[in-house]
């Protein structure tokens, strides 16, 4: 199918061919950390590539596609750039300091042998489809209208208002485990008094701004991408991978879920009543 004239763009922000070449895109820059990743079979380097993914799926589409970044569209393309930066940095660094992560560590056990070859599909270009689906606001806002709407202003200042809360939680968490004296301690203080993963919140808030940008232009599908993330932060990050093996290490960890929100940040008064009437204590 043909690329859609410059005339169209405002109105219609997903070209299939673009967008299947984004795909394809974001699966080689995938495949190839997985190469990278066969010589100390460590799948956890794959996490600093994850908001590099999403925002390359955004650039790709956007050059496929004829698509000038000037406007609306590099406001969203700097905002997400710096999001995406910021990200793998913090990623690096964790890596740096914790080492391997838990989780992949142990789905390599669980496979054994067979591990070398089936991280290729159930690690890395599962990873890549994800982040094409999540970028779909993104790529809408970098591909549609470059005109700065009141629409544009308010889901710009909502995704640098989710990046900042993001870094700072991300931040006060890191200096947090640096104190030796926190050792085997729940970080309660700052934004993780009244939310369990802050960092989870400020991306949320991040992507709401971003599906706001694209929803101005009228890409409404583009909130697709928006549901996968929160959903994943939610009920895959917070509950089935971060909660369930922080409590099994750290006691003090249970006591902590009981008086305070799992997501968004709420007082410890009303969170504790919520959950007391939700049977949660």
């Amino acid at each position: 199918a043909p690329t859609p004239s410059p005339a169209n763009r405002s109105t219609n922000m997903f070209f299939l061919e673009p967008a299947l070449l984004a795909l394809f895109g974001v699966g080689l820059l995938m495949a190839c950390v997985w190469a990278a990743h066969l010589r100390d079979e460590d799948a956890s380097i794959i996490d600093p590539f994850w908001g590099i993914a999403i925002v390359a799926v955004g650039a790709i589409h956007a050059v496929a596609a004829g698509a000038p970044l000037r406007g609306a569209r590099l406001a969203v393309a700097l905002v997400a750039g710096a999001w995406a930066l910021r990200l793998a940095m913090h990623l690096r660094a964790r890596h740096r300091i914790e080492g391997p992560d838990r989780r992949y560590q142990a789905m390599r056990e669980a496979r054994g042998g067979a591990w070398w070859w089936q991280s290729l599909f159930v690690v890395f270009l599962l990873q890549a489809i994800l982040a094409w689906v999540v970028a779909l606001p993104l790529l809408a806002s970098m591909s549609g209208s470059t005109a700065i709407t009141p629409l544009v202003a308010l889901g710009l200042m909502t995704a640098v208002a989710g990046f900042i809360y993001e870094s700072v939680a991300d931040g006060q968490l890191a200096s947090f485990k640096a104190n030796p004296a926190n050792e085997g301690r729940v970080m309660q203080t700052g934004l993780w008094r009244n939310s369990r993963h802050p960092n989870y919140f400020g991306e949320a808030v991040f992507w709401l701004g971003v599906t706001l940008t694209a929803m101005a232009s009228g890409a409404w599908w583009s909130a697709l991408g928006f549901v996968l993330i929160t959903f994943m932060l939610l009920r895959v990050s917070v509950v089935v991978l971060t909660e369930k093996s922080i409590a099994s290490r750290r006691p003090d960890y249970v006591k902590y879920v009981q008086a305070t929100s799992s997501f968004v940040p709420l007082p410890r008064r009303i969170a504790y009543a919520f959950l007391a009437r939700e049977g949660m204590r």
